[in-house]
């Protein structure tokens, strides 16, 4: 009879998170800081119809890098999730905060239970109503692990690298143009240009009403870059 293979358990997690972390490393970045009227959402992304970047609900955006099919589908959870609990009590209660933590929960769970790990790195944004003191972004990792981040956060390839950049240039009352200028900076890093065809943008405006999530596409895209 044939022992059967064992492998310590502090092992297979280091290797989940090993493979979890490289193939995200792999994806395209993205970038989120907040300006003078709301928060800016800016990814390298040339597909026009596989979004990095989405809306949840009123006030709440999604991003995500690594696997599309697995970050496409915690958005449509999300955005169940979110639908589900306005409707049960009220459209107020429906938050950035409770949201991110039902992220974390499904990602621990796949993390610890699943042979393979979820290859994704998501961003849960919420934008305040009257001022940055309400502003929120919850950076989610593969394992579940939660950061309530302030001002900005970077995830994907060479988030360190472009997180240094951003944060030589935030500016916490910069406009759309300055932050985004500063965004698609941190991520072409100094030896190459990023053109808005590749980059995918929206914000969550403060302006904008109840619905605060809107693109920023073609020639407004070009036009603030400019």
């Amino acid at each position: 009879m044939s022992m059967p293979f064992y492998v310590a358990p502090e092992q297979v997690m280091k290797d989940r998170a090993d493979f979890a972390r490289k193939n995200v490393g792999r994806g395209r970045p993205l970038v989120a800081t907040v300006y003078d009227e709301g928060i800016l959402l800016c990814a390298e992304n040339p597909s026009k119809n596989l979004h990095k970047i989405s809306e949840i609900y009123d006030r709440i955006a999604f991003g995500g890098v690594g696997k599309y099919s697995e970050y496409d589908q915690l958005r449509q959870a999300g955005v169940r999730h979110a639908d589900n609990k306005g409707y049960m009590y009220s459209r107020e209660d429906v938050d950035a905060r409770s949201l991110a933590n039902a992220y974390g929960q499904t990602l621990t769970q796949v993390f610890t239970h699943e042979m393979k790990p979820l290859e994704v790195e998501i961003l849960v944004a919420e934008v305040g109503l009257d001022n940055h003191s309400g502003d929120q972004l919850f950076r989610i990792l593969y394992d579940g692990t939660d950061f309530d981040e302030d001002n900005y956060t970077v995830l994907g390839g060479e988030a360190d690298a472009i997180t240094e950049r951003l944060k030589t240039a935030f500016d916490a009352s910069w406009g759309l143009g300055a932050a985004l200028k500063a965004a698609v900076a941190a991520l072409a890093g100094p030896e190459r240009e990023l053109p808005s065809a590749e980059l995918e943008i929206a914000i969550l405006a403060r302006s904008n009403g109840r619905r605060a999530f809107r693109r920023i596409v073609d020639d407004e895209a070009a036009a603030l870059l400019a």
